[in-house]
């Protein structure tokens, strides 16, 4: 038998300075535009919720869940509306008959940036709606109506809502 080898040469290619250029590029790109999406992502999404003292909070927080349970199975239902110069809060029982609430306070505020705070004092009215007048600019904003303690327990609500302007 005759042995006829062959040497068959396998050329790989070569791993130059560009590869690695392209390389660090794409790898450094990657993570500029991921860390460049979530910028922008958590600048227009929900900020969460702020507190001036935590420790506070988490001790009422489960004097508010009781209450707010309470108050759903008494089948209170709530409106809160921005129309026309004015925020109008209609709170109704499981019957319809508007919820007679003693001081109603709504602060107002842009979710992101701490300007435009407003703290309005609700008044009201014969039909037992409450309202107050309130000037906007164009844009979104959190509302938060808080209340003395009525006879569930305190009652809170959080609206999130997006205003022409005035």
């Amino acid at each position: 038998m005759s042995a006829k080898t062959s040497a068959a040469k396998t050329t790989s290619p070569e791993f130059t300075g560009r590869h690695m250029w392209m390389l660090m590029i794409g790898f450094f790109g990657v993570i500029v535009t991921v860390n460049i999406g979530m910028a922008v992502l958590s600048s227009t999404t929900w900020t969460g919720l702020v507190v001036s003292n935590s420790y506070v909070a988490s001790q009422e927080f489960e004097t508010k869940r009781i209450a707010h349970e309470k108050q759903l199975a008494a089948g209170w239902a709530s409106t809160l509306t921005f129309e026309n110069g004015a925020v109008t809060l209609k709170l109704v029982d499981g019957a319809g008959t508007p919820v007679d609430l003693s001081d109603v306070t709504v602060k107002v505020n842009r979710p992101v940036g701490g300007h435009d705070d407003q703290t309005l004092t609700l008044v009201r009215a014969a039909d037992g709606t409450y309202a107050a007048p309130l000037n906007l600019g164009a844009g979104v904003w959190d509302a938060h109506v808080t209340t003395a303690e009525t006879a569930l327990g305190p009652y809170e609500l959080f609206e999130r809502f997006s205003a022409k302007g005035n």
